[in-house]
């Protein structure tokens, strides 16, 4: 069960959620690189792996969606995001691990307008916060800061940041810190609606507006396990009220699937059928679009301030 997506914008980071086991948020290995009086509430829960697996597998990647966003011909906006060196203001893990989700998806769209001297300042922002839960360890900062000034070197930049991201997923499974991971995800997740809607009140994109819909199964399934995280975390409550009424905006929209016409493609240099899917989004009304936008808007600034 695996979150394969962009990371900053330079990664395929494997961020995994192992949940399907006892989910402890107080073990002795947790916390023993984590600041005293900074740890995040005990969640001796058990979330279904499926459900989990849903939300990770589902969620689009930050420089997926920032791609669609430069599509539309709009220009990059830093104004956007959320700014560098915010992060000392953020003294819960929860607040720093879905931070580092938001930064995450900030550099995505930074680096999607080839914002190099802009990453610098973010990829500081993510190593302090990486540092605050623990995990900074597997950042190499000043190796990454060099590849990230030099277009020419990406590639290094991507491998990199591969192997650094692998080891954070890796050790937080190991640490049963499943709550910290779901933080980081769900950071993602909204900074990068968060920056796809703002270019809907732009442009009125269609596309965009579609993508906005296709949200609402993702929605519910974040509902689900932030709920679960929410029984005995504050940050979570406060997060899983706001997603609670997120979802009630999306009982606005139908989303359907179709069965589309298959194609032959050469995959490793073998021919496979493809079955492809058609989607339709259906708004009840206009307003239902300009409400799914205001709510994001809100849970994003309660994340980011």
């Amino acid at each position: 069960m695996k979150l394969q997506y962009i990371f900053g914008g330079f990664a395929v980071a494997s961020l995994s959620l192992s949940v399907s086991s006892c989910i402890s948020g107080n073990s002795n290995n947790e916390l023993a690189d984590i600041p005293a009086g900074d740890q995040m509430a005990d969640t001796s829960l058990i979330v279904s792996g499926e459900v989990v697996s849903d939300m990770i597998q589902n969620i689009s990647s930050p420089v997926e969606m920032a791609n669609e966003v430069k599509g539309t011909g709009v220009g990059f906006s830093q104004n956007l995001l959320n700014p560098a060196g915010q992060e000392n203001k953020y003294e819960t893990s929860f607040k720093k691990a879905v931070n580092l989700g938001v930064y995450a998806a900030d550099l995505g769209y930074i680096n999607t307008f080839n914002k190099n001297l802009v990453v610098v300042d973010y990829l500081g922002s993510i190593k302090r916060l990486s540092d605050g839960i623990g995990v900074g360890q597997f950042l190499d900062f000043n190796t990454l800061t060099r590849l990230a000034k030099n277009s020419t070197n990406l590639d290094s930049l991507k491998q990199l940041s591969v192997t650094s991201f692998n080891d954070i997923d890796r050790y937080l499974r190991e640490q049963n810190r499943s709550n910290v991971s779901t933080a980081i995800v769900v950071g993602t997740w909204v900074e990068g609606l968060y920056i796809t809607s703002s270019v809907v009140k732009q442009t009125g994109d269609k596309g965009l507006i579609d993508r906005l819909g296709e949200q609402k199964d993702i929605v519910e399934i974040i509902r689900i396990v932030v709920n679960a995280y929410s029984r005995s975390d504050r940050d979570y409550k406060n997060l899983s009220t706001k997603i609670e009424e997120l979802r009630k905006i999306y009982e606005g929209v139908r989303v359907t699937t179709e069965m589309g016409v298959p194609e032959t493609k050469e995959v490793d240099g073998m021919l496979v059928i493809v079955q492809n899917e058609i989607t339709t989004i259906d708004f009840a009304d206009d307003q239902v679009v300009n409400n799914i936008i205001g709510k994001i808007a809100e849970i994003r600034s309660m994340l980011v301030e």
